[in-house]
């Protein structure tokens, strides 16, 4: 009879396929790189087969590694739903809710929910930490966040996650209202172009929408001003010196005083779908399933369920 695998070994091998070195793994293992290579070493012999090409300085799985991958996450999933589970048995009302969200999201959407959270579960330990969409994705490919708040994933990487749409919302140019466009109603197409646009993050995702909307419309944008924060493309539009790109659900407050101004980019809308993402295959526990459901219903009292209407009548 064969011995049982070394759950030690297998940690081994899904960082190292995780990060495609045997430094990267060690220092997430916090093992040294010889003790990585003498766990693996092991596991081959014990399988009897190579699950590791070296390419230079990265490590590239073969047809046996990629299928042995497969089966240890597997394994070690389950392996954390069990230890888990006995946790919560002998600590009934503690345990542990990491979030990630992008800073608009911290602002407008998280104090709502966390209040209420807190009531269901007031000895929850929560952590939060903020980082623009590409962040969040990695940061629950590495297991460091357990849910993250995002705008829905490309196509592309669809297939880690599971991604519970919460609403829909629109971008929209935004503008004093003694702006030329402000009086028109509208952005003349022909002054797109030549108008300052402020953007967020060139780095983030919304910017790549927003690139490939104008790139799609055959416009080319000359004059950009890239900022990392909503607040401060709120603060340069109110003074006059460009146009900005947000959502209506960021700006409410300014829409309804009159600070502000929202027009339609174009005949043809730019919308974005967010919702909750957790890794595929990972099983919530109740305090994550509770977060997810607060998280629908405080996106539905605070009227982002139908952007649609909200846009159009500012």
């Amino acid at each position: 009879m064969k011995p049982t695998l070394d759950s030690r070994q297998l940690l081994a091998f899904s960082a190292l396929a995780r990060r495609g070195s045997f430094t990267l793994a060690a220092k997430d293992l916090f093992l040294t790189q010889s003790a990585v290579s003498h766990a693996i070493k092991a596991l081959e012999d014990d399988l009897g087969c190579r699950l590791l090409d070296r390419v230079g300085r990265r490590v590239m799985l073969t047809q046996s590694g990629e299928q042995f991958l497969r089966h240890t996450e597997k394994i070690l999933r389950e392996m954390e739903t069990a230890r888990a589970g006995l946790d919560d048995l002998s600590k009934w009302g503690h345990s542990r809710l990491r979030v990630g969200a992008s800073t608009t999201a911290c602002q407008h959407i998280l104090p709502t929910v966390l209040r209420e959270f807190r009531q269901s579960f007031p000895k929850c330990e929560i952590r939060i930490e903020p980082g623009d969409h590409g962040q969040q994705l990695e940061l629950l490919r590495a297991g460091q966040v357990d849910l993250a708040i995002v705008i829905e994933p490309p196509a592309g990487v669809q297939d880690e996650f599971v991604f519970v749409p919460l609403f829909r919302d629109e971008l929209r140019f935004f503008v004093a209202p003694l702006h030329p466009w402000a009086k028109l109603g509208r952005p003349p197409r022909e002054q797109i172009a030549t108008e300052t646009l402020i953007l967020y993050n060139k780095t983030s995702f919304t910017f790549r929408l927003v690139s490939d909307y104008f790139r799609e419309e055959k416009i080319t944008l000359l004059n950009v001003i890239e900022l990392g924060s909503m607040e401060a493309i709120k603060e340069l539009v109110k003074i006059g010196l460009g146009a900005g790109l947000l959502a209506p659900w960021i700006a409410r407050e300014e829409l309804e005083s009159g600070a502000l101004v929202s027009l339609p980019l174009g005949p043809r809308k730019l919308r974005r779908r967010w919702g909750v993402a957790h890794l595929k295959g990972r099983r919530l526990a109740l305090a994550e399933e509770t977060f997810v459901g607060l998280c629908d219903s405080v996106t539905e009292v605070l009227g982002l369920k139908n952007p649609g209407a909200s846009a159009d009548s500012v």
